[in-house]
C-alpha cells in the first residue's frame, strides 16, 4: 500500500487536471451516500468534536475519508480538522493507498468551486475576494487565480494578521494577493467564502450585479456565510441537493426564515456538467454556488493522485 503525502498530492493534482476529474465524476456519477456524522465528547474546555466518515465507490475503486473535527486543537497549535483517505481496489477490496486527507480535501474543494465557476462566473472576472485565511481559503485563492484572469485577489480574515500572512505566502508563489480589512463584496467579480461563520458575511444588498458568490464554509445547519436576501436574488446552484438541503446552513436558515424555498435551487453541479442547465445566462446576473462537500469528489481526486 502506497502512502501519498500532502506534497505528492499537490504535485499530482494540478488545478486543470483535478477540475477535469471532478467534472467527469459529477457528469458520470458514482455511489456516494451522505456522510456519517458522529459526535465526540469534548476534550477539556473545548467544544464537542465530530467524527465524519465519507464513503464512495465506482467500478474501479472504493474509498473512504475519515475526518476528525477537534475544536480544541487550536490551543495545541494543530489544525482543527484532521483527515486521512483510504483508497482500495473495487473488486478485491485490497488497500491501494493512504492519502493525506487534509490536502486532498482542500484541493478538491477549491477545484469544485472553480468547476462551478466555469458555468456561473463571468469568464472575464478579474477581481477576487476571499473570505477566510485558512487552508481552504488558500486553496481557493490559488485555484481561482489559476483558472480565471484574476488581477487582484483580496484576502480577508477576522484576524488581520492571518490575512496578511496568507497574502504574503500567496504572493511568494506568484498569486496577485493582498490583505484587506474590509469584507465588503462591492466591486468584486468573484467572492469566495471559506469560514466557520454563524452570521451572514455576504449580504444580498451589498453584492453588485454580475457577481458570482462561492459559499464553501457553512457545512452545518447552524452556520451561514450569506443572508436570505442573497439566495433569493441569485441564480442558486449547489454541489448536491441532498447534502445542501440537509446540511448547508445558508439554505436551511434562509428557508426557515421564508426567504426562499427548495425551488430556488435551479440546479446541482451534476446538471451543469451534463448540460442540463446552462448556468449563467446574462452578464448582470448574480450567481451563487453553495457546496458542503461530496464524497465522490474525494474518490475522483484520490484516484487521480494514485494514477
Amino acid at each position: 500500500m502506497r502512502i501519498i503525502s500532502a506534497e505528492q498530492i499537490r504535485a499530482a493534482l494540478p488545478w486543470a487536471g483535478l477540475e477535469a476529474a471532478l467534472e467527469a465524476v459529477f457528469r458520470d456519477g458514482c455511489a456516494a451516500p451522505l456522510r456519517h456524522r458522529h459526535a465526540l465528547p469534548p476534550a477539556g474546555a473545548a467544544a464537542e468534536g465530530m467524527l465524519l466518515l465519507m464513503p464512495a465507490w465506482n467500478a474501479r475503486h472504493t474509498g473512504v475519508k475519515i475526518v476528525h473535527v477537534a475544536p480544541g486543537n487550536g490551543a495545541l497549535g494543530l489544525p482543527a480538522v484532521q483527515a486521512v483517505y483510504l483508497l482500495s481496489h473495487a473488486a478485491t477490496g485490497q488497500p491501494l493507498a493512504m492519502l493525506d486527507g487534509g490536502e486532498l480535501t482542500d484541493r478538491r474543494t477549491a477545484a469544485a468551486s472553480t468547476l462551478a465557476g466555469r458555468f456561473l462566473a463571468r469568464p472575464d472576472s478579474r477581481r477576487l475576494l476571499v473570505l477566510g485565511a485558512g487552508r481552504v481559503g488558500a486553496a481557493l485563492a490559488e485555484a481561482w487565480c489559476d483558472r480565471f484572469p484574476i488581477e487582484d485577489a483580496a484576502i480577508w480574515s477576522r484576524n488581520p494578521a492571518h490575512a496578511q500572512a496568507l497574502a504574503d505566502r500567496l504572493k511568494a508563489h506568484g498569486v496577485p494577493a493582498r490583505a484587506t480589512a474590509d469584507a465588503d463584496p462591492r466591486g468584486f467579480d468573484i467572492v469566495s467564502a471559506a469560514t466557520l461563520s454563524e452570521e451572514a458575511l455576504v449580504r444580498g444588498a451589498a453584492v453588485d450585479s454580475g457577481t458570482h458568490v462561492d459559499l464553501v464554509g457553512a457545512f452545518r445547519p447552524a452556520m451561514r456565510e450569506s443572508d436570505g436576501a442573497l439566495l433569493a436574488r441569485a441564480t442558486l446552484v449547489v454541489d448536491t441537493r441532498a447534502g445542501a438541503l440537509a446540511e448547508a446552513g445558508d439554505l436551511v436558515q434562509a428557508m426557515a426564515e421564508g426567504a426562499m424555498t427548495e425551488a430556488h435551487v435551479v440546479a446541482d453541479l451534476a446538471q451543469l456538467c451534463r448540460g442540463e442547465h446552462p448556468g449563467r445566462t446574462a452578464p448582470a446576473e448574480v450567481t451563487v454556488f453553495k457546496s458542503v462537500g461530496w464524497a465522490g469528489e474525494d474518490l475522483a481526486a484520490a484516484s487521480l493522485a494514485y494514477g
